[in-house]
């Protein structure tokens, strides 16, 4: 077959450890973009990947064993929130003509891990993929700038409605860690249920631990586990999104564009790469401080065309930002031949 008609080579190397993860989640939704246009294989170096995703996508473990088939071998190599250092298996096959790293964190180890390479492997320098100008930004490393991917399809508000509560709803779901929670929002939440409002919060047990008694009295206040509903059936499920890290900080926070696509109001704390995307005001609203964030959610529940007019200019946001025109420009990156 003529170089020109043969799909490029690309292997997509994750940890595929957790299903609810967001670098695996990232992982996936780039391999959808590629599959179609790519001859894709999917890998794990990890001796901890998910046997339903291996088994669901067709995920292969990297070996040592005799053969290329054991592991990536050539082509364009795309490390998503994974590296190489440490390991065997590079010294045993084809250097590839290109190395992408989508580099998900702020950690300065981890580029200084990927920046460089022994000269033995002849591997070619390699590109970065950041998933927001913020996080380029605090690392002062140039690169290519990608959002990650979202499938809008499926986040999408619930047959076109807006919720009809009761009484509204507020929640917020993430990984179930401490650092992806501020004590501060415990205070809010036992105001905001006090308001006449129901909180619902998934991924958050560690909060509940870290606030003994404090969230004990409150039945207006559900608390659940990471990945105790499917995401984007808790989402539908709610009138307004909000959101607020600890230690952690976000590098996009996929899951407040995953709120703004369902259509619901979304109220963020500023610091975090999902801000570029939120115009204040407009389609969601950022806030600096606690009493910020308490009068902006006091203004959502008072008032439900506010609730339905920001959701909806939420959504054409999210439709903006993934347009098949927008999808297919990013694809083009991964698929360019080596300079």
């Amino acid at each position: 077959m003529p170089d020109a008609l043969r799909k490029p080579i690309i292997h997509l190397i994750n940890g595929f450890m957790n299903e609810n993860g967001g670098s695996e989640q990232e992982a996936l939704h780039i391999a959808r973009l590629l599959r179609d246009r790519s001859d894709l294989t999917l890998w794990s170096p990890s001796s901890r990947c998910s046997p339903e995703l291996a088994r669901r996508h067709g995920i292969r473990r990297i070996g040592l064993g005799l053969g290329a088939g054991h592991r990536p071998n050539g082509g364009t190599f795309v490390f998503v929130g994974s590296h190489w250092r440490n390991k065997l298996w590079p010294y045993l096959c084809r250097a590839p003509q290109r190395l992408i790293y989508v580099f998900n964190t702020f950690h300065p180890k981890l580029l200084a891990l990927t920046a460089t390479h022994p000269p033995m492997l002849r591997w070619p320098r390699t590109e970065y993929v950041f998933i927001s100008d913020f996080q380029k930004t605090l690392l002062g490393v140039d690169g290519e700038v990608q959002p990650s991917p979202i499938d809008i399809a499926q986040f999408s508000p619930a047959d076109g409605q807006h919720p009809a509560n009761a009484r509204p709803v507020i929640g917020r779901l993430s990984r179930d860690t401490l650092d992806k929670h501020d004590l501060e929002d415990i205070a809010l939440y036992r105001a905001w249920a006090g308001e006449g409002a129901d909180i619902r919060l998934q991924g958050a047990t560690a909060l509940r631990a870290a606030a003994e008694d404090a969230l004990a009295d409150a039945p207006a206040i559900r608390i659940s586990p990471e990945g105790a509903v499917p995401a984007v059936d808790f989402l539908r499920g709610l009138d307004v999104f909000y959101y607020r890290t600890g230690a952690h900080v976000e590098t996009f926070g996929r899951v407040v564009l995953e709120a703004m696509a369902c259509g619901l109001p979304v109220v963020c704390h500023r610091r975090g790469g999902y801000a570029e995307w939120i115009r204040h005001g407009e389609n969601g609203f950022l806030f600096d401080t606690t009493d910020e964030a308490r009068r902006l959610v006091g203004a959502l529940l008072a008032d439900r065309a506010l609730r339905v007019s920001i959701g909806e200019a939420a959504r054409r946001t999210v439709e903006s930002i993934y347009s098949d025109d927008a999808l297919r420009a990013r694809a083009d990156f991964y698929l360019r031949s080596a300079k």
